[in-house]
């Protein structure tokens, strides 16, 4: 399943990726995240690996995430990986007219297992869902300073 997500932050370009590019912050944006470790290469850069926890209450999920292209501030492209699924993502940013950025995600989820492949053809909506409310977070925290990490 592919598919491809905009939203416009109202902040400029330097800013947005000062902010995007920070493991620090991906707290404040990413709910549910636990944790984030560093496993290999140079963090931030091209193959760096980083293992990423994350708590739903229920339901636990830890992804490993490996950077496939960093070229901020236009490009950061990665790849998910976690038991079942494997999502690989192309992020663009962009500056606008009025001087904003234009963050353009693309997604696409591959199901390694059965179970996986049936819950993307049965919810679809649910992943796309989620990287709309990635993204809506991270326009928050970019522009007003609101964190999920205090909610």
């Amino acid at each position: 399943m592919t598919y491809t997500t905009e939203i416009i932050i109202e902040k400029p370009l330097e800013e947005v990726i000062k902010k995007m590019n920070s493991t620090e912050n991906m707290k404040h944006w990413q709910e549910g995240l636990v944790s984030a470790e560093h496993i290999s290469g140079s963090p931030g850069e091209f193959g760096a690996k980083m293992k990423l926890n994350y708590d739903f209450g229920k339901r636990k999920m830890e992804l490993v995430e490996t950077i496939t292209k960093q070229d901020f501030p236009s490009e950061f492209h990665a790849t998910y990986s976690t038991k079942g699924m494997r999502n690989i993502q192309q992020n663009y940013f962009e500056s606008t007219e009025r001087g904003h950025t234009r963050w353009i995600c693309k997604n696409e989820f591959q199901p390694t297992n059965f179970m996986m492949n049936a819950m993307l053809f049965l919810m679809p909506r649910a992943f796309k869902k989620q990287t709309k409310t990635y993204m809506g977070n991270f326009k928050n925290f970019a522009e007003k300073g609101t964190s999920v990490a205090y909610a």
